[in-house]
Protein backbone atom coordinates (compact mmCIF):
# COMPACT_ATOMS: atom_id res chain seq x y z
CA UNK A 1 0.00 0.00 0.00
CA UNK A 2 2.82 2.19 -0.05
CA UNK A 3 2.80 3.31 -3.72
CA UNK A 4 -0.98 3.73 -3.62
CA UNK A 5 -2.13 7.21 -2.39
CA UNK A 6 -5.37 9.80 -3.34
CA UNK A 7 -5.31 10.77 -6.84
CA UNK A 8 -4.34 14.16 -7.37
CA UNK A 9 -4.83 17.12 -10.63
CA UNK A 10 -1.22 16.31 -11.42
CA UNK A 11 -2.16 12.80 -12.04
CA UNK A 12 -4.91 13.59 -14.75
CA UNK A 13 -1.94 12.87 -17.51
CA UNK A 14 -1.10 9.91 -17.03
CA UNK A 15 -4.62 8.68 -16.52
CA UNK A 16 -6.02 8.51 -19.79
CA UNK A 17 -3.37 6.04 -21.22
CA UNK A 18 -4.73 3.91 -18.62
CA UNK A 19 -8.35 4.29 -19.39
CA UNK A 20 -7.51 3.43 -23.09
CA UNK A 21 -5.76 0.10 -21.75
CA UNK A 22 -9.46 -0.96 -19.91
CA UNK A 23 -11.01 0.35 -23.18
CA UNK A 24 -9.09 -2.00 -25.44
CA UNK A 25 -9.95 -4.80 -23.28
CA UNK A 26 -13.52 -4.72 -23.81
CA UNK A 27 -13.34 -3.38 -27.28
CA UNK A 28 -11.37 -6.29 -28.25
CA UNK A 29 -13.62 -8.91 -26.39
CA UNK A 30 -16.94 -6.60 -27.50
CA UNK A 31 -16.38 -4.44 -30.37
CA UNK A 32 -20.38 -4.51 -30.90
CA UNK A 33 -20.68 -2.24 -27.60
CA UNK A 34 -16.96 -0.91 -26.76
CA UNK A 35 -15.63 1.83 -29.74
CA UNK A 36 -11.68 1.42 -28.76
CA UNK A 37 -9.36 2.98 -28.24
CA UNK A 38 -11.37 5.42 -26.21
CA UNK A 39 -11.94 6.93 -22.07
CA UNK A 40 -14.19 7.38 -20.70
CA UNK A 41 -13.37 10.67 -19.16
CA UNK A 42 -12.22 13.45 -20.36
CA UNK A 43 -9.35 15.44 -18.06
CA UNK A 44 -12.59 17.87 -17.19
CA UNK A 45 -14.38 15.14 -16.14
CA UNK A 46 -11.70 13.72 -14.17
CA UNK A 47 -10.66 16.77 -12.34
CA UNK A 48 -14.12 17.14 -11.26
CA UNK A 49 -13.91 13.80 -10.01
CA UNK A 50 -11.58 14.57 -8.28
CA UNK A 51 -13.51 16.51 -5.87
CA UNK A 52 -16.47 14.68 -5.31
CA UNK A 53 -17.97 13.69 -1.90
CA UNK A 54 -18.76 10.24 -2.88
CA UNK A 55 -15.39 9.33 -5.55
CA UNK A 56 -12.61 8.12 -3.76
CA UNK A 57 -9.42 7.53 -6.82
CA UNK A 58 -6.52 6.56 -6.11
CA UNK A 59 -3.23 5.56 -8.14
CA UNK A 60 -0.10 3.64 -7.87
CA UNK A 61 2.95 5.81 -8.01
CA UNK A 62 6.02 3.97 -8.89
CA UNK A 63 9.46 5.09 -7.54
CA UNK A 64 10.18 6.92 -10.72
CA UNK A 65 7.04 9.20 -10.29
CA UNK A 66 5.08 6.70 -12.91
CA UNK A 67 1.55 5.88 -12.23
CA UNK A 68 1.34 2.23 -12.83
CA UNK A 69 -2.32 1.83 -12.26
CA UNK A 70 -5.83 3.35 -10.80
CA UNK A 71 -8.75 2.99 -8.57
CA UNK A 72 -11.91 4.52 -9.16
CA UNK A 73 -14.35 3.98 -6.68
CA UNK A 74 -17.19 5.43 -5.46
CA UNK A 75 -19.60 4.93 -2.44
CA UNK A 76 -23.29 3.52 -2.82
CA UNK A 77 -25.93 4.47 -0.20
CA UNK A 78 -28.99 1.57 -0.64
CA UNK A 79 -31.95 3.46 1.29
CA UNK A 80 -34.40 1.24 3.72
CA UNK A 81 -37.22 -0.07 1.24
CA UNK A 82 -39.74 -2.96 1.60
CA UNK A 83 -36.95 -5.00 -0.40
CA UNK A 84 -33.54 -4.33 0.39
CA UNK A 85 -31.93 -3.18 3.91
CA UNK A 86 -30.19 -0.08 4.08
CA UNK A 87 -26.38 -0.45 4.00
CA UNK A 88 -23.08 1.75 2.40
CA UNK A 89 -21.56 0.12 -0.51
CA UNK A 90 -18.17 1.04 -1.68
CA UNK A 91 -18.23 0.38 -5.79
CA UNK A 92 -15.12 -0.27 -7.55
CA UNK A 93 -16.08 1.37 -11.25
CA UNK A 94 -12.28 0.53 -12.86
CA UNK A 95 -9.18 -0.98 -11.63
CA UNK A 96 -6.53 -0.54 -14.19
CA UNK A 97 -3.09 -1.55 -13.88
CA UNK A 98 -0.32 -0.78 -16.48
CA UNK A 99 0.04 -3.62 -19.54
CA UNK A 100 4.15 -3.52 -18.42
CA UNK A 101 3.23 -3.53 -14.42
CA UNK A 102 0.57 -6.46 -14.22
CA UNK A 103 1.52 -9.35 -12.26
CA UNK A 104 3.84 -7.67 -9.50
CA UNK A 105 1.64 -6.79 -6.57
CA UNK A 106 0.33 -2.95 -8.17
CA UNK A 107 -3.50 -4.55 -8.48
CA UNK A 108 -3.71 -6.43 -5.09
CA UNK A 109 -2.26 -2.70 -3.91
CA UNK A 110 -4.70 -0.82 -5.18
CA UNK A 111 -7.72 -3.37 -4.34
CA UNK A 112 -6.02 -3.69 -0.54
CA UNK A 113 -6.53 0.50 -0.43
CA UNK A 114 -9.98 0.49 -1.90
CA UNK A 115 -10.74 -1.99 0.80
CA UNK A 116 -9.24 -0.37 3.51
CA UNK A 117 -11.31 2.56 2.39
CA UNK A 118 -14.35 1.25 2.27
CA UNK A 119 -14.30 0.06 5.92
CA UNK A 120 -13.04 3.52 7.10
CA UNK A 121 -16.03 4.71 5.37
CA UNK A 122 -18.26 2.00 7.42
CA UNK A 123 -19.07 0.44 4.09
CA UNK A 124 -21.26 -3.25 4.34
CA UNK A 125 -19.35 -4.75 1.07
CA UNK A 126 -17.34 -3.80 -1.97
CA UNK A 127 -18.52 -4.44 -5.14
CA UNK A 128 -17.83 -4.27 -8.89
CA UNK A 129 -18.57 -5.60 -12.56
CA UNK A 130 -16.53 -7.96 -14.10
CA UNK A 131 -17.44 -8.73 -18.32
CA UNK A 132 -17.17 -12.05 -19.04
CA UNK A 133 -15.08 -11.10 -21.94
CA UNK A 134 -12.24 -10.41 -19.36
CA UNK A 135 -11.87 -14.00 -17.82
CA UNK A 136 -8.50 -12.70 -16.87
CA UNK A 137 -9.84 -9.83 -14.44
CA UNK A 138 -12.34 -11.89 -12.99
CA UNK A 139 -10.13 -14.84 -11.68
CA UNK A 140 -7.83 -12.02 -10.47
CA UNK A 141 -11.06 -10.90 -8.18
CA UNK A 142 -11.62 -13.93 -7.20
CA UNK A 143 -7.87 -14.58 -5.99
CA UNK A 144 -8.87 -11.74 -3.79
CA UNK A 145 -11.37 -13.22 -2.53
CA UNK A 146 -14.48 -11.65 -4.35
CA UNK A 147 -17.30 -14.04 -5.29
CA UNK A 148 -20.18 -13.27 -7.52
CA UNK A 149 -23.17 -11.66 -6.01
CA UNK A 150 -25.57 -11.36 -9.70
CA UNK A 151 -25.20 -11.79 -12.94
CA UNK A 152 -26.14 -9.84 -15.77
CA UNK A 153 -27.84 -11.38 -19.33
CA UNK A 154 -28.49 -10.50 -22.64
CA UNK A 155 -30.13 -11.05 -25.68
CA UNK A 156 -28.71 -9.51 -28.49
CA UNK A 157 -31.35 -8.46 -31.02
CA UNK A 158 -29.71 -7.65 -33.84
CA UNK A 159 -27.43 -5.16 -35.83
CA UNK A 160 -27.11 -1.68 -34.25
CA UNK A 161 -27.77 1.87 -35.99
CA UNK A 162 -25.61 4.81 -35.42
CA UNK A 163 -27.98 6.88 -33.35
Amino acid sequence: MLNVRRAEIRDIPAIPNLLVQVDLVHHNGRPDLFKGPATKYSAAELAALLTRADAEIFVYEAADGAILGHAFCFLQETENTGLMQPHRTLYIDDICVEETARRQGVGKALYDRALACAKAHGCYNVTLNVWTCNPGAAAFYERLGMRPYKVGMETILGAQTDG
